[in-house]
């Protein structure tokens, strides 16, 4: 018993500190935050950090992870709506608002990077934007391999995100704006000229897209069979 109660004292001092580090970097983003302020927040000396992080920058990483962590949990909150393409808009608003709330650590997340090397806490985040691309992609609605869509996603939310955090005045409707603008080249939706409506793939590409929800009006398996056959005019009108 004396030795589970050391171990959680242990595992709590650990997280108190973590946490303290995190709302202290977050409270001051871009500032240099000194070891000992976060020590003092916690109640205890310097050499206790170290033995939990070894150094500053291993406490660093240990805040990147607790940031990555806190992000996932905050989409892994929301139920899914269904349809891909509606929670890859929505993720990207929790993404920017994320980033926002807690610019401290979102730098440290995204913004200060080695080169060839992304932190191992980012992938289960990129992978949960891959899901939902993959799903899109076997619903027909992409006009890019899963892959590159997740990758357009990420890199103009990311991109988005640390523009707003720098600027005077953060506008989310430019969030907006490149949101739908991304979407919309993921999708091939500009690509597609009003004149051309009539042309197979491109009115097939239109409604599939437009499809999410409609389960509620004519059923799953009406859905399914009709995101089927407008599958095979897409692809058999563009072949």
């Amino acid at each position: 018993m004396i030795a589970e109660r050391k171990s959680d004292t242990r595992s709590d001092t650990r997280q108190e500190l973590l946490e303290a580090a995190a709302a202290l970097i977050s409270d001051a983003p871009g500032q240099d935050v000194p070891l000992r302020a976060i020590c003092d927040r916690v109640g205890v000396k310097l050499p206790t950090l170290y033995h939990f992080f070894g150094s500053k920058d291993g406490l660093l990483a240990a805040v990147v992870e607790y940031g990555f962590a806190s992000y996932l949990a905050l989409k892994q909150a929301t139920e899914p709506s269904g349809d891909p393409i509606e929670d890859i808009r929505h993720g990207w608003d929790t993404h920017v608002r994320f980033g926002l709330d807690n610019a401290g650590f979102y730098a440290l997340m995204y913004g200060q990077v080695t080169p060839r090397r992304r932190p191992e806490a980012a992938a289960d985040p990129h992978a949960a934007l891959m899901r939902l691309c993959q799903e899109a992609e076997a619903q027909g609605r992409l006009a890019v391999p899963a892959a590159v869509a997740a990758d357009h996603v990420l890199a103009a939310n990311v991109g988005v995100t640390l523009f707003l955090i720098t600027a005077e005045e953060p506008d989310l409707a430019l969030a907006g704006q490149v949101r739908d603008a991304t979407i919309a080249a993921i999708t091939g939706l500009p690509g597609v000229p009003a004149g051309d409506a009539a042309d197979g793939a491109a009115l097939a590409q239109r409604l599939l897209h437009s499809l999410g929800g409609a389960e509620d009006t004519i059923g799953e398996a009406e859905v399914t069979l009709l995101r089927k056959w407008l599958g095979r005019l897409a692809a058999g009108a563009s072949s």
